[in-house]
């Protein structure tokens, strides 16, 4: 005897392969969270910098300190002359090593 078997709705079919493929996209594709800083963080650094520009940037914010602390220490007298040449030498050997550091992450 021939039985007639009744095809299934075309809804259900669509429904399982949505289901399908946000599973998928779920694990296989998962989208970033964004991140918040905190509220009293003023400043941040882009996700997306390499660290040839983070070294880059390192060394050029080291170089403006070291001629400000400079241009301060030469206005001073005494002990806080002093004082301000120490932090400008520690500057200058921070600079120093920031490209060191960059020269090693890229050669020139």
């Amino acid at each position: 005897m021939f039985k007639i078997t009744p095809n299934p709705p075309e809804d259900d079919s669509k429904k399982l392969d949505e289901a399908a493929d946000r599973a998928l996209s779920y694990y296989l594709d998962p989208k970033p969270e964004k991140t918040t800083p905190p509220p009293d963080q003023l400043f941040t650094v882009a996700e997306s910098a390499d660290l040839e520009c983070l070294l880059a940037n390192l060394s050029e914010t080291l170089a403006s300190v070291n001629v400000m602390a400079n241009e301060l220490a030469f206005d001073l007298e005494g002990a806080q002359r002093s004082f301000a040449l120490g932090i400008q030498q520690m500057v200058e050997l921070s600079e120093l090593l920031a490209n060191r550091a960059l020269d090693i992450a890229a050669p020139r």
